[in-house]
């Protein structure tokens, strides 16, 4: 009888593991999980391990205070450039908006921090960045961050050389 019962208890932890690792994986009281915690700190080598080992780049947290936030709306809070261009290399959501009263975006979240390099890396990596992408409260990223206006430049000058070397594209393509 003790070893039937010793089976069973390996068979259930057995069964709960295997539940942690389909769901995503366990979460911390702020419903954040392992992949959050890494991002956040910037821990490159474990991010890659999380992503590698099949954790979703745009797992949500669900916690008190984190509803809808993504690893890469941490690693932006952060500043972590070199674990954004993992994420996004792997499919986060550059533009990914937390749930409840702001709706924030990695961008939302870099600006608030006066991150100029997460802005500008995620401006430069395609972050959506019109003159209305504003949160619940109808505050623009440069609201939280009054020096930002340079990001609108630095975008409009991307988009005009982008628009520019394709043009010249397609014109040489056609002679």
């Amino acid at each position: 009888m003790p070893q039937e019962q010793l089976g069973l208890g390996s068979y259930r932890r057995s069964l709960s593991r295997r539940r942690s690792l389909r769901s995503g994986a366990d979460t911390d009281d702020r419903g954040w999980t392992p992949l959050h915690v890494c991002a956040r700190k910037g821990d490159l080598k474990l991010v890659k391990k999380f992503i590698d080992e099949g954790m979703d780049v745009n797992v949500i947290a669900w916690g008190p205070k984190s509803k809808g936030v993504t690893p890469l709306h941490l690693a932006a809070e952060g500043g972590h450039l070199e674990v954004m261009d993992v994420l996004l290399e792997r499919g986060a959501d550059i533009d990914a908006r937390t749930k409840g009263a702001c709706g924030w975006t990695p961008l939302h979240i870099a600006a608030k921090e006066r991150s100029r390099a997460a802005v500008k890396f995620l401006v430069e990596n395609g972050a959506f960045l019109p003159p209305d992408i504003n949160d619940c409260r109808f505050n623009p990223p440069v609201h939280y961050c009054p020096g930002l206006e340079w990001a609108y430049e630095e975008m409009k000058r991307l988009r005009y050389e982008n628009s520019s070397s394709s043009e010249e594209t397609s014109c040489s393509s056609g002679s």
